[in-house]
């Protein structure tokens, strides 16, 4: 581990995305056999069906825990949340078996991909509210907790939404630094704002410029990416060191979760930037370990 921190990977570093037609998705035995090479502890999910439907078998083989799961899934409608609920606790049963502690919930406009979002008006909103409540409690049963993931394309994605969830829910959030940048927070600022409110950390980089042009609309979501808008730790315009010892100062004792949003293509070597962005991250956190052994503080 570097500086102490617990480590995971996540297969959207290796392009396998929940949104139809992303791009070429890697088979699994592969992902996380280039985890475990690169040194992560474990993983997350990824979409539904990407694993097998026991995944401890593939998980021991390559030595991977597993830290939770990623669902986006719509809270806004009262005609979806049956459904919505059940699905929250099917995943949260999958990681708990799986030895998991986290569902990452994101709010999902109910289109496909996340290059369009629909207003809500003020009913959806509690509707939004309430649901993920009801989601996090069922889950809870499970053993498992849940953090809301503000998301770009999701009905949680600007900063005014962030704070009026974090004002309106007793929620914990999940800490996405690209996404927050993406959505127009300073992920730092927040992290330093509502330490005691971080449940969960995906650590991401991101180029300022090209999320700009996503928050204008001037450029999707889905191209961004595929124009690179993540990158790799320190390659980007956020202050990763910082956000670590904010949430580190306040107790965070958590997972940090390496996530760089990538959709492959057919080219050749395409499948091998994954495992090298990757380990140019891990090396990124290790010059920056001198610089991240902060007291516990707190919490």
């Amino acid at each position: 581990m570097t500086a102490g921190l617990r480590l995971a990977g996540a297969p959207i570093s290796w392009g396998v995305s929940e949104v139809p037609g992303w791009g070429r998705v890697l088979d699994a035995d592969l992902v996380l056999g280039q985890m475990a090479e690169l040194g992560l502890a474990a993983t997350e999910l990824g979409p539904p069906g990407y694993l097998p439907a026991d995944p401890v078998p593939l998980l021991a083989r390559h030595g991977l825990g597993l830290v939770g799961g990623f669902l986006a899934v719509p809270l806004h409608d009262p005609a979806t949340e049956r459904s919505t609920v059940d699905t929250a606790a099917e995943t949260a049963a999958l990681i708990a078996r799986c030895g998991g502690e986290v569902l990452v919930l994101a709010a999902a406009t109910g289109l496909a991909g996340y290059d369009e979002r629909p207003a809500l008006d003020d009913r959806r909103w509690r509707t939004l509210v309430a649901t993920a409540a009801r989601v996090a409690e069922v889950v809870a049963g499970h053993g498992v907790r849940t953090v809301l993931h503000p998301h770009v394309g999701t009905h949680v994605e600007t900063e005014a939404e962030v704070e009026r969830f974090l004002a309106d829910s007793s929620l914990p959030l999940c800490l996405d630094t690209g996404h927050l940048l993406v959505g127009g927070t300073d992920p730092v600022a927040l992290a330093r704002r509502h330490a005691d409110r971080i449940g969960h950390v995906h650590l991401k980089d991101v180029r300022a410029e090209l999320a700009a042009q996503v928050r204008a609309n001037t450029v999707p979501f889905a191209a961004a990416v595929a124009r690179g808008l993540f990158v790799p730790l320190g390659d980007g315009d956020v202050d990763t060191g910082s956000v670590i010892r904010s949430v580190h100062a306040a107790g965070y004792r958590g997972w940090y979760v390496l996530e760089q949003d990538t959709a492959l293509t057919d080219q050749p070597g395409a499948a091998d930037a994954p495992r090298r962005d990757t380990a140019r991250s891990l090396a990124h956190l290790a010059r920056l370990a001198p610089t991240l052994s902060t007291p516990r503080v707190g919490r």
